[in-house]
C-alpha cells in the first residue's frame, strides 16, 4: 500500500487515536464500532493494512501501528487538528462544529496549503480541544493528566483536554465557560467547582470526556 485511501487513512487515525491518552490497543471489534462498519469489512481492510506494512497484527488480537502506520497515522491527526484549529480561529467555527468538516478536508488539502495554515496559526502546539498536534516527524508533547472521572474528591486541575466526539457535551461546557486551560475542582465524582464558586454536577459521558493536569 504505496499511499493509503482515504478510508484506510481513517483506520490508521482511529487505531492511533485510541491509545494516545490510555494503553490498552483497540480490537477489531472496537475499530468498527468506532468506524460504524461492518466486522467483516475492518477484517478485509486490517489485512490490506497489515500486507503493506502499516500495522501489526495476529488473528483475533488487537491491533497496532508499525512505525510506517504510526507516521502516517500522526500526519493524517496533524492535518485534522490543524484544520480544526484553523476554522475555529479563522473561519467563525465553535469548537463543536468542527470536527465532521475536519474529516473532509484532511484527505484533500495539499501540503502546501497545510503548511500556509500551520504558519498563519503561529504553528500551535494543540487544536481548540486540547488535543496535541504532531510535528512533521510525527513527534508530539502530551501532558501528563488525569480522567475527571478517575479524580479523587479535592483534585484540583486545569483541563488539558476535551475529547470532541460528542458535540453536545462540547455545547453544554461552552456555555459553562469550561475548556482548555479552566482550573477546576473535583469535589465528589462527577461534581466540580468552577472558577468564580459555581458548582456543576456533570454526567458520566462528560467526565469520562475531559482529562486534568494531574
Amino acid at each position: 500500500m504505496k499511499h493509503p485511501t482515504p478510508a484506510a487513512e481513517d483506520y490508521l487515525k482511529t487505531i492511533y487515536a485510541h491509545t494516545e491518552w490510555q494503553p490498552s490497543p483497540i480490537t477489531p471489534s472496537v475499530l468498527a464500532a468506532r468506524l460504524g462498519v461492518a466486522p467483516s469489512s475492518v477484517t478485509e481492510m486490517v489485512k490490506k493494512l497489515a500486507a503493506g506494512g502499516l500495522i501489526e497484527h495476529v488473528p483475533y488480537g488487537p491491533l497496532t501501528l508499525s512505525r510506517t502506520g504510526f507516521l502516517r497515522a500522526t500526519a493524517v491527526v496533524r492535518r485534522h487538528r490543524l484544520i480544526e484549529t484553523w476554522l475555529v480561529r479563522e473561519m467563525g467555527y465553535d469548537w463543536h462544529e468542527v470536527h465532521d468538516e475536519a474529516e473532509v478536508l484532511e484527505h484533500s488539502i495539499s501540503d502546501r496549503l497545510l503548511a500556509a495554515i500551520d504558519d498563519r496559526l503561529g504553528n500551535p502546539s494543540a487544536d481548540p480541544h486540547g488535543d496535541p498536534i504532531p510535528a512533521e516527524d510525527g513527534s508530539l508533547t502530551r501532558p501528563d493528566a488525569i480522567l475527571l472521572a478517575e479524580a479523587a474528591p479535592g483534585h484540583v486541575g486545569e483541563v488539558v483536554r476535551i475529547s470532541d466526539r460528542d458535540p453536545d457535551i462540547l455545547r453544554d461546557l461552552a456555555v459553562h465557560r469550561v475548556g482548555p486551560g479552566t482550573r477546576l475542582t473535583v469535589l465528589e465524582p462527577g461534581v466540580v467547582r468552577l472558577p468564580g464558586g459555581g458548582i456543576r454536577r456533570l454526567s458520566s459521558a462528560a467526565a469520562r470526556s475531559i482529562w486534568l493536569t494531574s
